[in-house]
């Protein structure tokens, strides 16, 4: 990734200001200072939050992580981002395709953007703060054993609940993608 303009950076500011602002329900116990503290201490996570917002994940802060009081940074997309779907799960998978191949591996993409794919237990926490991906989904951190025999997770919401399912990693849908998280 390319370093920011000042111009990107301050722009970038002011849209994840404004969108913490504006949804208050997903931090009403941290106030904007801080973040813009952490995000001064460490500018170069700045460029990860710029390639969550361009690709249309609209990031936002959903948390606080306990053991290094990191502000952790969601996508908040109402759907996967558009800017992230038609993709595999891992490099492995889009190697192991003979014809057809996506376009790329969200693990890939997420790894290029310094970002991390959500886990199970960070998708459900992310849906009790609204419903996201009721027309789509996303591919999720898979564990390593079921990775091993060739699957891997992803998440959606439909008919008013969470569903957690398995695919083969190698698949792709033009209506799946992926959410990533940021310790910043």
């Amino acid at each position: 990734m390319a370093k920011l303009s000042s111009k990107q950076r301050d722009e970038l500011l002011k849209v994840l200001q404004a969108r913490f602002v504006e949804n208050p329900n997903r931090h009403q116990w941290l106030n904007w200072a801080i973040v813009r503290a952490r995000l001064d201490a460490q500018p170069d996570k700045l460029l990860s939050l710029h390639e969550m917002e361009r690709t249309g994940g609209e990031p936002d802060v959903v948390g606080l992580d306990g053991k290094t009081g990191a502000v952790i940074f969601v996508d908040c997309s109402q759907q996967t981002p558009v800017g992230r779907t038609s993709l595999c799960y891992d490099d492995e998978a889009l190697k192991s395709r003979k014809q057809h191949k996506p376009k790329g591996s969200a693990t890939g993409m997420a790894g290029a953007m310094g970002i991390e794919l959500l886990t199970e237990e960070e998708y459900f926490a992310l849906q009790k703060l609204g419903e996201f991906d009721t027309k789509r989904s996303s591919w999720l951190a898979t564990p390593a054993e079921m990775r091993e025999l060739g699957g891997a997770l992803y998440g959606e919401h439909r008919f008013r609940r969470v569903f957690i399912g398995c695919n083969g990693a190698e698949s792709y849908y033009s209506s799946r993608g992926f959410r990533g998280s940021l310790k910043v």
